[in-house]
């Protein structure tokens, strides 16, 4: 069984050759793939086709990459990997800035991109994977489950999100307002300190008692370690 069935991943260049080589190779992988070839009919088709993953170009005649890129962020959940020109550093940036998840410089190998897009299904899409283990985690999100080594966590709806957030940003320091934002939603009206509350359950449940899988930074909020 493809595992990678029914990713919808969306093209978006003025260079045929490139569609048609990123379309085949990625056709093959076994997504599912449209193409553009140009902004306005890139924001056309992402609203019929509602791809999970968009690869766009910057330069581009007409609606250029980063216009592309600002509208569909605005209305589309979707992750938005840009195509830059070599060391157009102040491209790379625009693009982080306007919301674009990631970039690939020209040229670049099909390989590199084919890794790349698949640490942004792992990052924004994991329910698309199933099961997707992370160091001794394992985060099976069509069964709300997470196990860490050879155990499955009982965890309430809250503590699996928010394990599931802190997991996959491993390696990153996360600060409270960002866990509210992301775990409990920006209109939440409660207090910092329910995050406090649910880390230490978490801990509790991982037996994390020297803090070495949940890691407090203080003054900076909380990494998660899953090596």
């Amino acid at each position: 069984m493809n595992q990678l069935k029914g990713i919808k991943i969306l093209l978006v260049d003025d260079e045929p050759n490139i569609l048609q080589f990123l379309e085949l190779g990625l056709l093959n992988e076994g997504f599912e793939v449209q193409t553009a070839p140009d902004g306005m009919t890139a924001i056309t088709l992402a609203k019929q086709f509602q791809p999970h993953i968009v690869i766009l170009d910057v330069m581009m005649p007409g609606m250029d990459g980063f216009e592309v890129c600002r509208l569909l962020k605005k209305t589309e959940n979707v992750a938005i990997i840009m195509l830059t020109a070599k060391d157009e550093i102040d491209d790379r940036v625009k693009g982080l800035t306007l919301g674009a998840d990631d970039y690939v410089v020209k040229p670049f190998s099909f390989e590199e991109l084919l890794a790349r897009i698949h640490a942004r299904i792992r990052n924004q899409f994991p329910n698309l994977l199933g099961e997707v283990a992370i160091g001794p985690f394992r985060i099976d999100d069509r069964r709300k489950e997470i196990g860490y080594g050879d155990r499955v966590l009982e965890l309430s709806p809250t503590e699996y999100e928010l394990l599931k957030f802190m997991v996959i940003n491993h390696g990153l320091v996360l600060s409270k307002s960002v866990i509210l934002d992301k775990v409990w939603g920006y209109d939440f009206g409660g207090e910092e300190n329910i995050v406090e509350v649910y880390i230490r359950s978490l801990r509790d449940k991982l037996r994390d008692k020297e803090h070495r899988i949940i890691r407090t930074l203080r003054g900076a909020g909380y990494r998660v370690d899953a090596t």
